[in-house]
């Protein structure tokens, strides 16, 4: 996990027990470093990674460090979000999303969980 970042830091090794192994929701960012919308939705994850900590697991993934996981669900585009609960995919968004369209999307999720 990155310093101060509530955040997990997705890779290939660790997907499985972090993403389809976890008890709580999980939204995954797959970005990569030179894609312009990827930095500019990176603050609001960072944000809601605060914000639903101890409710659900905010992670990212960067696809150009770990291309498997991403191949194998398909990611064409980025940033790709997806919602996960119980090891699913039950939802996802393409592009820079605003940030209450996501916390509405994690609200229900949560909901969901109780």
């Amino acid at each position: 996990m990155a310093q101060d970042a509530k955040y997990v830091t997705l890779t290939d090794q660790n997907f499985q027990e972090e993403v389809l192994n976890s008890g709580e929701p999980v939204l995954v960012d797959f970005w990569a470093a030179w894609c312009g919308p990827c930095r500019i939705i990176a603050p609001v994850i960072e944000e809601l990674a605060g914000e639903f900590e101890g409710r659900a697991k905010i992670a990212k993934m960067d696809v150009d460090e770990n291309p498997q996981i991403p191949m194998n669900l398909g990611i064409r585009s980025i940033p790709t979000l997806l919602f996960f609960k119980d090891g699913k995919v039950v939802d996802q968004l393409v592009g820079a999303a605003p940030k209450k369209m996501l916390s509405e999307k994690l609200d229900n999720l949560v909901g969901q969980a109780a």
